[in-house]
């Protein structure tokens, strides 16, 4: 690698981390960045399985301690792909380094930890980001682009859901997933990423009323403390309307993934399955056109599209995390990252509005939960 470099340490091998190094390999071949992403460290308990990770992800170094890569002198930015029940402790410890964070969805298990690692790395004016990656596809962000632009007039209702089949099979072991103090719940886990997608879109949620369920109760002879299936009514600020719902329960569905927003002028819908396609419903069309029209998110016009291949070729999975890093690279290092730690917590505070309307059995505002959260150490 020629010209200036960011050094970068990512903590965790799994899925994400691999998803993480992807991009951070790819941006630079997809577009012209000021400083070129160097992955320098990845850590791991696992000291066997983070060794062959960092061979097979083509990182220079590893450690079995992620102390030790927060510590090191030539890691610019720390990356955190870990289990959600370690994301405040990690990204305190960074902020308090001097480090620039960037940290997976959800930021954290509770709004308390969340508020306390968002006012950490403000008080160390460090640069942060929330992986809502979702947002950076040419598709979701088109559609943003458009309920700016007036396309569906006032936003009336946002209806987003997201469906997978994870936790069907009532013989799976129990592993962190199924420890919320680890894990989380489904509802942020999830959750976060239509939360985040329909406040962007639509603005902050008020009030919420939710329900959960847990249908498998013990695995491994252990007590599973997740929720499997929630879904929450929804009242915006602005007035709008909503329904969530999230689920690891339903069959054959692998990564079910839809935002729809209606407007007193037109429709908006996104589907996961289709992630390169918009549908648009306009109010204005003549009366012999009606009904949805398909818009292929892939022009140059579009967002990102530029950055990918020529228009009928698509873009996939892996390139929104590419657009998402490009988009932190390109800023560094004066910044703004966007979305940060502040919009992390935000959204974790309308996670733990529906987690306690399901289990009180109440419309709950948000201004509670964030209310209640006095700083916590992590």
């Amino acid at each position: 690698m020629s010209g200036p470099q960011i050094g970068i340490g990512i903590v965790g091998y799994g899925m994400m981390g691999k998803a993480h190094a992807y991009g951070y390999a790819v941006a630079p071949l997809m577009r012209k960045l000021p400083y070129r992403p160097q992955v320098r460290v990845i850590s791991g308990r696992d000291a066997t399985r983070v060794a062959a990770a960092a061979a097979a992800y083509g990182i220079q170094s590893w450690v079995a301690d992620w102390g030790e890569l927060v510590r090191r002198p030539d890691v610019d930015v720390v990356d955190i792909c870990t289990p959600p029940g370690t994301h405040a402790e990690i990204a305190t410890a960074a902020a308090a380094a001097g480090k620039a964070v960037i940290c997976e969805k959800p930021l954290a298990v509770s709004y308390a930890q969340a508020a306390s690692v968002r006012d950490a790395v403000e008080r160390a004016h460090v640069l942060n980001a929330v992986g809502f990656n979702y947002r950076r596809l040419p598709a979701v962000s088109l559609m943003k682009r458009m309920i700016d632009e007036g396309a569906v007039g006032k936003v009336r209702l946002v209806r987003g859901s997201w469906l997978s089949d994870e936790f069907v099979d009532p013989t799976i072991p129990f592993d962190w997933r199924f420890d919320r103090s680890m894990g989380g719940s489904t509802i942020a886990d999830l959750g976060s990423h239509l939360i985040d997608m329909a406040t962007w879109m639509a603005g902050p949620v008020d009030e919420v009323s939710g329900q959960s369920e847990t249908f498998v109760r013990e695995r491994s002879r252990r007590e599973v403390t997740v929720d499997e299936a929630s879904s929450a009514l929804v009242r915006f600020a602005s007035g709008a309307r909503g329904v969530f719902e999230m689920a690891r329960t339903a069959v054959r569905r692998p990564c079910d993934l839809t935002l729809e927003v209606n407007g007193d002028r037109g429709t908006l819908v996104f589907e996961y399955a289709r992630l390169n396609e918009l549908l648009y419903g306009d109010g204005q069309d003549r009366a012999d056109l009606y009904g949805m029209r398909r818009i292929r998110a892939e022009h140059s016009s579009h967002p990102y599209a530029k950055d990918w291949w020529p228009i009928g070729q698509g873009v996939g999975y892996g390139s929104s995390f590419v657009n998402h890093l490009g988009d932190l690279l390109e800023r560094w290092p004066e910044g703004p990252w966007d979305p940060g730690f502040a919009q992390g917590a935000a959204v974790q505070a309308v996670c733990e509005a529906i987690e306690r309307s399901a289990a009180e059995r109440r419309w709950v505002q948000v201004a509670e939960v964030t209310a209640a959260a006095s700083p916590v150490r992590p």
